[in-house]
């Protein structure tokens, strides 16, 4: 049984976590680590950090934080040999770079999105991209999300971007020459693949890859209703993990 401490434990997504992992009989939620006492403790103890805690009685830490937490959580557990899960997305080049420096001394996975259905709709969104000529992207996300574009449709973008390439296609080139405003054609995520990102009361986690051809389109769509839908994907990733040194970016190898 691995024992568990869950970064951003006061959070929606760290209560989430809190109680969906810890009615698994593989894990136990040992610690809920926030600046603030979270609501619910199922059982757990509570620590506002995680150099609170004893680190031999933690196998993995699940961070659903902020991007300054995730670089503090990945330098604890290279520090420790515990792995790491990282759900938490809006990371700088400079604390992916802290990321990546932390897994040579132990494992992590991070992923952009742990919904299984996200993972399947960028699989298909790739096998698709070598036969359509154009393609863009719309992502959704509940008002309160801090970044913009998501880092589930910048994944998403780079997998098509890569797809083309390797189908031996040229990068995508706006035929839009006039903008009224600026902005209004969202933004070149990468290899010309386009990113519109709508905020919205009401909403979880929802993003379209709309494909263009002449005479036929697809669409591509992905709704997460609840955060319930990401426990899936992060249970396993936390089956996958070790502290065997290594990165893991998304989860795709894992949903077989």
């Amino acid at each position: 049984m691995k024992s568990l401490a869950l970064v951003g434990g006061a959070g929606r997504m760290g209560q989430l976590m809190a109680e969906s992992l810890g009615a698994l009989d593989d894990f136990t939620v040992t610690a809920l680590v926030d600046v603030k006492e979270p609501r619910e403790l199922f059982d757990a103890r509570y620590a506002a950090a995680l150099s609170d805690l004893d680190p031999t009685t933690i196998d993995v830490v699940v961070e659903f934080s902020s991007a300054d937490s995730v670089v503090t959580s990945a330098k604890w557990c290279a520090q420790h040999q515990v792995a790491l899960v990282i759900g938490t997305t809006g990371l700088s080049e400079e604390q992916h770079h802290d990321v990546e420096v932390a897994s040579r001394t132990t494992g992590i996975i991070m992923a952009s999105n742990f919904a299984i259905g996200m993972v399947l709709e960028e699989r298909f969104a790739k096998m698709a991209a070598p036969y359509f000529d154009r393609v863009e992207i719309v992502e959704m996300h509940h008002d309160r999300k801090a970044d913009a574009p998501s880092g589930t449709s910048i994944t998403t973008a780079r997998a098509i971007a890569s797809a083309r390439n390797n189908a031996g296609l040229p990068p995508l080139v706006d035929p839009t020459t006039h903008h009224s405003i600026p902005g209004s054609r969202g933004a070149d995520a990468v290899g010309g693949v386009m990113i519109h990102s709508l905020r919205l009361p009401g909403l979880v986690s929802h993003q379209e890859v709309h494909f263009g051809a002449p005479g036929e389109g697809l669409t591509i769509r992905h709704d997460s209703f609840d955060r319930a839908s990401f426990v899936h994907g992060v249970t396993l990733a936390l089956r996958a993990v070790d502290a065997t040194p290594g990165l893991m970016i998304g989860i795709d190898s894992l949903v077989v």
